[in-house]
């Protein structure tokens, strides 16, 4: 009996799975003696900062304590207070840190019995050196002081002697501490690291093992496959694999070849249907003009033989009736143009976007007043020079349309190289769009202007932006009322890389009230 591949697959991952986490348990446990050993050292660093901590404050006091006896001046006690102030509960902390019955525990307890008689004798010292000057302000030094024997006696040094003594035998036993816990804390590293890198290997190598084993069963069949789908990428939906193992992956071979003759089948019928359909556009495109020619005929003849005698107001329904022709007939050419973008395939060829602005201008012929300014770069490009051109004619001939001004209008040409791309600009500096329309000047039929006032048929900025996607490039409108308004397109320098069927596309159906009446 064959496994599955799912059965395979599913064992695999459970015996790597195991080593992972047996691997993930050993580092815990590693990893716990690593963080026990850097504690260690991180506590004995932070008792040894105490304790030069306390040590300063100490001596800052007896700074302080020293420079009151010989100068009287009271501000040099602020460094004693506020030295006690902060040793009130240094020592009971430091102690915490320690051990109980410890050298370095029975070391503070002795520091902290030497300070305090220390405190003692400076406290005293201090009370009489106070008294002494309220007697006799000019008092100096020791005079007067009732206790003074004491100081000539170095009772104070000594006690700081001793002070200093026990605390440098603390931080020495201190810094050996630390020296042992770092050296602890190296062999834990050590140990952590040569375990974790062995034990991954080998489970990286048992993990290869079992994969490489499951490669060579399913290397040849996933081949197979994949050529089976470059095939249809290609194009070509007749080939088929063959597969008889009788698992997951036949099931997909047989779902592949399937897919790939029902491609064939969809793929053929579509053809058929883009041909009727294209056939049926010009068919339409031709009957619905006639009619259109026949009408604005008749509206010619009529007024032609009723001449003088057609009222006025039947001569302005004639030429209302006329203009409305017209824009249907500019309409079913637009939707017409917008439905073959793209349908027909056309060769790439070298285009001087200098010469092309140039020879669009001459077809627009601009209004007198009216200037375009080209940049002093403009590339050389291998594209659809048909397309290029069509986009580059839409929104010059928009930007001279649609001025408000045109004795005064001006249009920018600008270009920028880009990475892969060509980031192309057409700034005028017309009535301007306002932000809310930014996105609907690009829908088919939408016009910002009465129809009426200005003769359009709404469909030249929806034709831009299919050519300037097909393509693989973007395009958008930065502009605000009153400001003028830039079109920002990019045209990528490579055509993009798509699978094109012989004829595609179809005829945009247009509604009753799509068409302005």
């Amino acid at each position: 009996m064959k496994l599955r591949l799912s059965t395979k697959l599913f064992a695999g991952f459970v015996a790597i799975s195991v080593l992972f986490a047996a691997v993930a348990v050993i580092n815990y446990q590693l990893s716990r003696k690593v963080l026990r050993n850097s504690q260690r050292v991180e506590r004995s660093q932070r008792i040894t900062g105490e304790s030069t901590t306390l040590l300063r404050n100490i001596i800052d006091m007896e700074t302080g304590f020293r420079g009151f006896l010989l100068l009287g001046d009271e501000t040099l006690l602020e460094y004693y207070y506020e030295g006690e102030r902060n040793l009130l509960g240094r020592f009971a902390q430091l102690r915490n840190e320690l051990p109980l019955n410890t050298p370095q525990y029975n070391r503070m307890l002795r520091a902290q019995r030497l300070y305090q008689q220390w405190t003692a004798y400076s406290h005293l010292l201090i009370s009489e050196k106070r008294e002494a000057l309220r007697r006799n302000p000019r008092q100096i030094a020791l005079e007067g002081l009732e206790h003074r024997n004491l100081t000539s006696g170095l009772t104070g040094k000594v006690l700081m002697d001793q002070i200093r003594v026990v605390f440098a035998a603390f931080e020495k036993e201190e810094n050996s501490i630390r020296m042992a816990q770092r050296q602890k804390l190296q062999d834990s590293i050590r140990e952590t690291r040569i375990l974790s890198v062995g034990i991954t290997l080998v489970t990286i190598f048992l993990g290869l093992l079992y994969a490489s084993y499951l490669v060579r069963q399913l290397s040849r069949r996933i081949r197979g496959m994949v050529t089976l789908s470059r095939s249809i990428a290609d194009g070509d939906y007749t080939t088929t694999v063959l597969d008889t193992e009788q698992d997951e992956l036949t099931e997909l071979a047989d779902s592949l070849n399937v897919m790939s003759n029902t491609i064939d089948g969809t793929i053929t019928q579509l053809e058929r249907r883009n041909q009727e359909l294209d056939q049926f556009a010009y068919v339409v495109s031709h009957d619905l003009k006639a009619p259109l020619r026949g009408i604005e005929t008749a509206s010619r003849w009529i007024e032609e033989d009723m001449g003088r005698e057609l009222p006025e107001h039947i001569r302005e329904f004639l030429l209302l009736m006329r203009t409305r022709v017209g824009r249907m007939e500019n309409l079913i050419s637009g939707i017409l143009e917008l439905a073959r973008v793209g349908r027909t395939k056309q060769a790439e060829e070298r285009v001087n976007v200098r010469e092309l602005l140039q020879e669009i201008l001459d077809s627009l012929a601009p209004p007198e007043g009216f200037k375009v300014e080209l940049p002093s770069y403009l590339p050389t490009i291998t594209t659809n020079r048909v397309q290029l051109q069509q986009v580059f004619s839409n929104l010059i001939s928009n930007a001279l349309k649609y001025h408000h001004q045109p004795e005064q209008g001006l249009i920018r040409i600008g270009c920028r190289e880009e990475r892969g791309q060509f980031m192309f600009s057409v700034q005028d500096n017309g009535p301007g769009i306002s932000p809310e329309y930014h996105e609907r000047i690009f829908v088919i039929f939408q016009t910002l202007t009465e129809r009426d006032t200005l003769e359009s048929t709404g469909v030249g900025l929806a034709i831009v932006k299919k050519i300037v996607e097909r393509r693989g490039g973007t395009i958008r409108v930065e502009s605000a009322e009153g400001q003028g308004a830039t079109f920002l397109f990019t045209w990528p320098k490579e055509k993009p890389r798509r699978t094109e069927f012989r004829s595609e596309g179809a005829v945009l159906p247009v509604s009753n009230a799509q068409i302005q009446q």
